[in-house]
């Protein structure tokens, strides 16, 4: 089905990007066959870095030629393989495309290349008095990633999502043919909106070159809250209430003791509170402290009377760096508590999440395996990861297949999805099917094949 990458191939290749940009063979770092988690591996035949979409279009025109599998990375950040270029081919990293072009205060959006960083267009927009709200736990990911995961992060209670702030994007087409879907407006009720099947696709029908996004004014205060309570249970249970309170947090984050101490492990630093079983890490924001000030107070007093144990001000430099570069970490310090372990990104109803976490309590106790989890409460996505800890080869690869199964069944039956924000890639895939079923994997597949009948772009990954 696809052809080997050839040395002609290279030399072709070397003549699009520079010979230095173009490495093959053994001189290919082994990082490049994986991503963060590393559950699924395979060895590109080519690596080749891009620095502007005419070069993109350039390599995409010779894959499509030659039918040569390519396979889009941005920083290798992603947890279900997406960046994995499983059919061998061409992986075509983006991260030399990391330019901020523009700020257009007018319209209030800002037009940035795929590799440029969330943290490094966070900082950008703070500094000219903006806000880029989406805010996903790891800012080292690129903006090209963000797009294709549709990532969301702990702001989206109250922003929403990648995807509410993707005003157009340049993309590469499999043939290589350039073009801008969407446009720098803020209403477009012009035909099928092919601009957000791009968001979320993880890269399976075009390359994102380009991205003009829509940005915020800054907020003028912000402040967090750190409630702790004596049970999961009733911190969970108290997220709808502030849902339905009229104040809307910026985030609503749930954390256990155990995932905190983990954090205070890995990082050396303590916690501000760590008596508790269980915690909601509240944010509010606004242009005035006495409105931000009233909302919390709000919702302080309302968790009080929901059996909270307490209601701590995170107001100080000092505190917020320690409970916020503590949640920031949890991923990290878990990955670092144990010798390997995968990840759960399932997303239900705000109303069931204790149910979720209770059940994947029991599941570790009946399968004598630790499953520890953070996530965010406000939106009902949670994270729950598999540790394997000492279990052997086979004993582990049969615990986390069940593990899987078990807890995307128990998601589906408490009607949520397979995938918060954190995509299918290679991982997830036979998950989705069996979720869905025929008819919409089958009208994915039909997408797929009108972008890209070569099957070349990414093969192996969502619904494929």
């Amino acid at each position: 089905m696809y052809n080997a990458v050839s040395m002609a191939d290279i030399v072709a290749l070397q003549s699009i990007v520079g010979h230095a940009d173009v490495l093959y063979g053994d001189a290919i770092n082994p990082d490049y066959a994986h991503d963060e988690l590393g559950g699924i591996a395979r060895m590109p035949e080519a690596l080749v870095r891009v620095h502007s979409t005419e070069e993109v279009s350039a390599v995409m025109k010779l894959a499509w030629e030659r039918s040569i599998p390519v396979t889009v990375r941005g920083s290798g950040t992603g947890l279900v393989g997406a960046a994995v270029p499983v059919e061998g081919g061409i992986l075509l990293e983006t991260t030399r495309m990391n330019r901020i072009l523009s700020l257009d205060k007018n319209t209030l959006t800002v037009t940035v290349q795929p590799g440029v960083l969330l943290m490094e267009l966070a900082a950008f927009a703070e500094e000219n008095d903006f806000l880029y709200p989406p805010d996903p736990g790891e800012k080292s990911a690129t903006i090209g990633g963000n797009i294709s995961t549709n990532a969301g992060g702990m702001r989206a209670v109250k922003y929403g999502v990648t995807r509410d702030y993707v005003r157009s994007l340049t993309v590469v087409l499999p043939n290589g043919e350039i073009m801008t879907l969407g446009a720098t407006v803020a209403k477009n009720s012009s035909g099928y909106s092919l601009k957000d099947l791009v968001i979320g696709s993880e890269g399976t029908l075009c390359v994102i070159c380009e991205a003009v996004l829509k940005l915020v004014p800054l907020p003028k205060v912000s402040v967090s809250l750190l409630v702790p309570f004596a049970d999961m249970k009733s911190a969970i249970e108290a997220v709808p209430h502030i849902i339905r309170s009229k104040v809307i947090p910026t985030a609503i984050e749930y954390m256990s003791r155990d995932t905190i101490l983990f954090s205070e492990d890995y990082l050396g630093k303590k916690f501000p509170d760590t008596k508790n079983d269980a915690y909601i890490l509240l944010t509010f924001d606004g242009n005035s402290d006495a409105q931000v000030e009233q909302d919390m107070n709000t919702v302080a007093d309302l968790c009080l009377t929901l059996g909270a144990v307490d209601a701590y001000i995170v107001d100080t430099e000092e505190r917020k760096k320690s409970v916020w570069s503590a949640r920031g970490s949890f991923l990290e310090a878990i990955k670092a508590s144990t010798t390997e372990m995968d990840e759960c990104d399932v997303v239900v109803p705000v109303n069931r999440v204790d149910e979720f976490i209770k059940f994947t309590h029991e599941l570790a106790d009946e399968l004598h395996v630790r499953i520890p989890s953070f996530g965010h409460a406000g939106d009902g996505n949670l994270h729950v990861y598999i540790c394997r800890d000492e279990l052997d080869g086979e004993a582990w690869k049969s615990t986390l297949a069940l593990c899987f199964e078990r807890m995307y069944r128990k998601a589906e039956e408490l009607g949520g999805l397979v995938s918060g924000e954190h995509g299918i890639g290679y991982a997830k895939k036979e998950f989705l099917k069996q979720q869905y079923g025929p008819t919409p994997i089958a009208l994915m597949q039909g997408i797929k094949r009108v972008f890209d009948e070569k099957n070349i772009l990414n093969p192996g990954k969502v619904c494929f």
